[in-house]
């Protein structure tokens, strides 16, 4: 039988490394089309999805952000990316 939290974990850690990427993909964009100021806030943001810096985080405050709180974040950061922010306004030009 396999043990169910081993795997969930697996997927989590997954999840992070995919939308960790993705934001430092975003900023990458953001650093060489846009400005980077907001390239740098988009790396910073990243580090709270990439499993190693959360890790760190929980090491050294005793706790990691709540899942729900992650989401709700990278719903925001979407949402700014492609309706509010300089990229957006890019991407729709092409």
């Amino acid at each position: 039988m396999e043990n169910t939290s081993n795997s969930s974990m697996n997927t989590g850690h997954l999840a992070g490394w995919v939308f960790g990427l993705l934001i430092i993909a975003i900023g990458i964009l953001n650093l060489f089309l846009v400005h980077p100021v907001p390239a740098i806030a988009y790396f910073i943001l990243s580090l709270l999805y990439l499993p190693p810096a959360n890790a760190l985080l929980k090491g050294w405050f005793g706790f990691t952000m709540p899942v729900v709180l992650k989401i709700g974040l990278g719903v925001v950061i979407v949402l700014f990316t492609l309706g509010v922010s300089d990229l957006g306004d890019m991407i729709d030009k092409l």
